[in-house]
């Protein structure tokens, strides 16, 4: 009996506990039922206030980052000032919550959509966060251009159909090899992440720690295996866990009919 009401007061106790669960269930039930795409400026959260371009899309986004913090890592043994990595940083959730942990951390943020980075920009600007660069162009394997789907929040990608655009790429790969050391590289870039390690995977052995978000398309071969590959050959420990739950993988196989898996991915050095 004490143990069947441990685990019956347990989500109580995590609720009271943690201010940004509770947090996210304001948001929720203040903005939980509107529809896509609805623009808000000055949206108030925490100690923030932001410009948003899809509500369901900022909410969810809070979740990840703030309550589930998929983000922290520790830098206690890495210099004063860390550096990151932020590719696909979208309106700059991740950028906010990366300056909550580390206020002096130099970030490198990418956002290939020109609309979601001016959202970036402003965010940054309104919240007084400085020591960011943000860099316009989609993270990829040349310095040339790609073309991409704007989709409008956060789903952005080279693999999208319609509304298609070419925007200005970066290969990161130049950029990784210039730094000494990079206490953490994110890697969100909605199905670019396969190409873009594929080309970095002699170039990771300054980074400490990795995220990566792991898309498989239906109609493309699912490369998982080699990405884990990359991250063995550069001595990191991986851990996975899949954010497309499927109760009956053998049965509903044709659930999504876009995207069949998505895994986040952590590489750390032991």
């Amino acid at each position: 009996m004490v143990s069947l009401l441990k685990e019956i007061m347990r989500p109580l106790y995590y609720f009271l506990k943690n201010k940004n669960l509770r947090e996210f269930y304001r948001l929720l039930d203040k903005y939980g039922s509107y529809e896509r795409f609805i623009s808000v400026n000055n949206l108030r959260f925490l100690n923030y206030k932001i410009d948003v371009p899809d509500l369901p899309s900022f909410i969810w986004q809070f979740k990840e980052i703030f309550v589930d913090e998929i983000y922290k890592f520790d830098a206690s043994n890495s210099r004063i000032t860390p550096l990151i990595y932020d590719c696909g940083a979208n309106i700059g959730m991740s950028v906010l919550y990366f300056k909550t942990m580390f206020p002096n951390a130099k970030i490198i943020a990418f956002e290939a959509d020109p609309k979601i980075c001016k959202y970036l920009r402003e965010n940054l600007k309104k919240n007084g966060i400085n020591n960011v660069d943000v860099i316009e162009g989609a993270v990829w394997i040349n310095n040339d251009e790609v073309e991409f789907n704007s989709e409008g929040a956060d789903g952005g990608s080279i693999y999208g159909k319609g509304n298609i655009k070419k925007v200005k790429s970066v290969r990161l790969k130049e950029l990784l090899e210039k730094e000494k050391e990079i206490d953490l590289l994110k890697i969100d870039i909605e199905g670019a992440e396969y190409e873009v390690l594929m080309d970095c995977r002699d170039s990771l052995r300054n980074v400490r720690n990795i995220f990566v978000e792991y898309h498989s398309w239906n109609n493309k071969e699912q490369k998982l295996g080699e990405i884990l590959k990359v991250l063995e050959e550069n001595i990191f420990r991986y851990y996975l866990k899949t954010v497309n739950d499927r109760k009956w993988p053998f049965i509903n196989k044709e659930e999504d009919q876009s995207m069949d898996l998505q895994i986040n991915i952590w590489g750390y050095r032991v």
